[in-house]
């Protein structure tokens, strides 16, 4: 027997079991999902089907947009939010690849020097990135390669120019040509560098983490000027 206070709760659904719904009124809808604008960017950005030459060209497209970002420095936050190493292993394998045959290295044929360029990129690279996450700078490790590694460019681009100009001879104008060719590539690379990477340092220890990236260069732009043909 149902007691007073059940009948009392079923009381306002008494009348539902008399309601039908017409046979006139179409009961008809549309479950599909709507496609949103996000889900319309996940699908652009999509290279699960995108075929590996757009996937290569897209890629260097990217390098080359970073070269520029080098060669016409100003505070930008394009080698941070889209760091890569590529373009570094390029410009640090065509740096290696000109300094191949030279004089202090023709007893070995020319394995030292290659090695040589890979330490001194890498581990110089890697040096300043701890010395500046040490000092407090909030870029990342691997972005502070990849600026580091991309400001190589006006340095391994003098040293293409030096390789022509050893063409012509070895002589006191030649040293000039170089020195001043050497000297602005450094200055240009230093600069880069500094402009990426300034406001990721705090404000009274800059000097500290530019006087490694100054160095690091330096070592760098030396190798090229004192590089002299094996004969």
């Amino acid at each position: 027997m149902a007691t007073a206070a059940e009948e009392e709760a079923s009381r306002p659904f008494a009348g539902l079991s008399d309601v039908s719904i017409s046979e006139d009124i179409p009961v008809e809808g549309d479950i599909s999902v709507p496609v949103g604008p996000s889900a319309r960017r996940d699908d652009e950005f999509s290279t699960l089907d995108e075929p590996v030459k757009e996937t290569v060209l897209r890629d260097l497209r990217a390098v080359g947009k970073k070269f520029v970002h080098v060669l016409y420095p100003k505070r930008s936050t394009a080698l941070l939010r889209d760091w890569d190493l590529w373009g570094p292993l390029l410009l640090c394998v065509t740096l290696a690849l000109l300094l191949q045959g030279g004089a202090a290295d023709s007893d070995y044929q020319g394995g030292p020097q290659f090695a040589e360029v890979f330490v001194i990129v890498w581990f110089g690279s890697i040096i300043i990135t701890l010395n500046s996450k040490l000092l407090g700078g909030t870029i990342s490790f691997f972005q502070s390669l990849c600026v580091l590694g991309y400001c190589i460019l006006p340095l391994t681009a003098a040293m293409a120019v030096c390789r022509i100009v050893l063409v012509a001879g070895s002589g006191a104008v030649s040293f000039a040509v170089r020195l001043v060719v050497v000297t602005a590539s450094f200055g240009w690379s230093t600069f880069a560098s500094t402009a990426f990477l300034a406001d990721s340092q705090p404000a009274n220890r800059k000097a500290l983490v530019v006087y490694p990236v100054f160095l690091f260069y330096f070592v760098i732009g030396w190798m090229v000027l004192t590089f002299s043909p094996s004969q």
